[in-house]
């Protein structure tokens, strides 16, 4: 098992990404190439980066992989705002899980920081 997947972070960014895919097959097939295409990256993001920053040399470059990870989590949150606006897909309970694994992410950057 890679370290990565014992993360607890990790695990909820999959079963985000797994929420994402959901939103993206109730978006209407005009989107592929714009929504979906965009949302599914940026939520696949999230889950790279702390995969790959696990592996880092360094606590210092694991935290540039995690932040990078916020920033993407960023992106799926405005991507699902625009498409709940747009679309009015049920965005509930992948805003639920972004919050969840922010708060892992947050938690995870602070422990790295002491």
């Amino acid at each position: 098992m890679y370290k990565f997947e014992k993360l607890v972070v990790w695990q909820k960014s999959v079963v985000l990404l797994d929420t994402i895919y959901e939103v993206c097959r109730n978006l209407p097939i005009s989107e592929e190439r714009n929504i979906i295409d965009q949302l599914r990256r940026s939520a696949l993001s999230i889950c790279l980066n702390i995969a790959e920053g696990s592996g880092a040399e360094n606590d210092r470059e694991f935290k540039r992989f995690l932040n990078i990870s916020k920033k993407s989590l960023f992106e799926v949150v405005a991507i699902l705002k625009i498409a709940n606006h747009l679309h009015k897909v049920n965005i509930a309970k992948s805003i639920e899980l972004t919050d969840e694994v922010s708060k892992l992410l947050y938690g995870l950057i602070g422990k790295l920081k002491n």
